[in-house]
């Protein structure tokens, strides 16, 4: 199994780039809850064992990474985007903005960008998109860690308040035990109208209440 190194990272430092930050999703496929994107600039020489791609690890060494990562980064940030901004703006500008405005709200501004799979611009940073980055990149990974464990804590709050759907066992993804609650119990307002199979009508005939 390849793991995530810093070589596209070590090449921007040799182009005289100081300060690189990685940028990344998770939840854009969802049918429910938000959209969460985070950004994370690491310090140069960096290392953490075990880190990689957020969707290699389990529950718990994500929070594990999320808990170092955290705490020995030069700067991280997330945006998240809610259900009903993406019904109304579309997920692929929904994906875009928030990349974006993780890499724009960082307090430390970075002068490069590693995004993953997404071309995005910022007038303040030299952004370049790395297909497949969370299983090539570090910086990379780090924030797709930052990005799904911060949107899988709001799923389990979710959670909570929407018990029926059991929002903490599939995060809003769409399982065959999520369409069947959706069917029983209509659709909840974090619950995303725009993408199917909501869209032609799956839960609308028992509305949540």
């Amino acid at each position: 199994m390849t793991k995530p190194t810093r070589r596209q990272e070590n090449k921007l430092f040799r182009q005289g780039y100081r300060l690189v930050a990685g940028a990344d999703e998770a939840g854009r496929g969802a049918w429910a809850g938000p959209l969460v994107a985070a950004a994370v600039i690491l310090p140069r020489h960096f290392s953490l064992k075990g880190i990689n791609d957020s969707k290699k690890l389990t529950p718990e060494q994500r929070e594990k990474m999320y808990t170092a990562i955290t705490k020995l980064a030069v700067d991280w940030n997330t945006t998240v985007i809610s259900c009903r901004e993406i019904d109304l703006i579309g997920v692929g500008r929904a994906n875009l903005k928030a990349l974006v405005q993780s890499l724009e709200g960082l307090k430390i501004k970075p002068e490069a960008a590693l995004i993953d799979s997404f071309k995005i611009s910022s007038p303040y940073i030299t952004c370049r998109q790395i297909i497949k980055g969370d299983a090539k990149v570090i910086c990379i990974a780090a924030a797709s860690i930052i990005a799904k464990v911060t949107r899988d804590r709001l799923m389990y709050n979710l959670h909570k308040k929407y018990p029926h759907y059991n929002f903490h066992i599939h995060k809003g993804y769409g399982t065959i035990v999520h369409r069947k609650k959706i069917i029983k119990y209509g659709l909840s307002p974090q619950h995303r109208l725009s993408f199917e199979p909501m869209k032609s009508g799956l839960g609308k005939v028992v509305p949540f209440n």
